[in-house]
């Protein structure tokens, strides 16, 4: 589906129209599951804005790609096209697993932070929970795939794995939770 006109001021009275023609109400769970999508995509490009490494801006910008396939199968209520490979689920995990392997125990959780690109990170594991626990409820009233869930579910770990990979790497400090405050 290409976008030719932005304005359709079918939204003027609360209404919005998916992508298979259907008129629904902004306040339709699936209208918030696609408006936390478009954030959690959001959040990543800021996220990408702070970054100074190609190769990870192009794992994040691969990772929005992903999130504008997720888009649009969800403009599509009844569409069985599945637009997420198991290989981008793959791709996550090996990312994932990779930056993990570098990094020392976790002892205690960690204070999210540490500095302004970590920080950005943490924002979008945050944002990318959230969506998730969103689409969870889309799909307790939907038969779809469960395989966005587990792509949201391994991208928010990619999110808290990439925030300590980057502090350890540039020797920022990692604040750990101290129990007795």
């Amino acid at each position: 589906m290409r976008i030719s006109k932005v304005t359709t001021k079918v939204g003027d009275k609360g209404q919005t129209t998916l992508g298979d023609g259907t008129t629904v109400s902004k306040s339709h769970i699936r209208i918030e599951c696609l408006g936390q999508i478009d954030e959690l995509n959001a959040t990543i490009g800021f996220v990408c804005s702070g970054c100074r490494d190609d190769k990870l801006v192009g794992i994040l910008q691969s990772i929005q790609n992903d999130l504008l396939n997720f888009g649009g199968e969800l403009s599509i209520p009844d569409s069985n096209e599945i637009l997420l490979s198991d290989d981008r689920l793959i791709d996550i995990e090996n990312n994932l697993k990779e930056m993990n392997s570098n990094l020392p125990p976790l002892v205690e959780f960690i204070l999210p932070g540490g500095d302004d690109f970590s920080s950005r990170v943490h924002i979008a594991r945050t944002v990318c929970r959230r969506v998730e626990r969103k689409i969870v409820e889309l799909l307790e009233v939907e038969n779809r795939t469960e395989r966005w869930i587990q792509y949201l579910n391994r991208l928010s770990d990619f999110l808290f794995v990439l925030a300590r990979f980057y502090t350890h790497k540039h020797e920022v400090d990692e604040s750990q939770w101290n129990r007795s405050k």
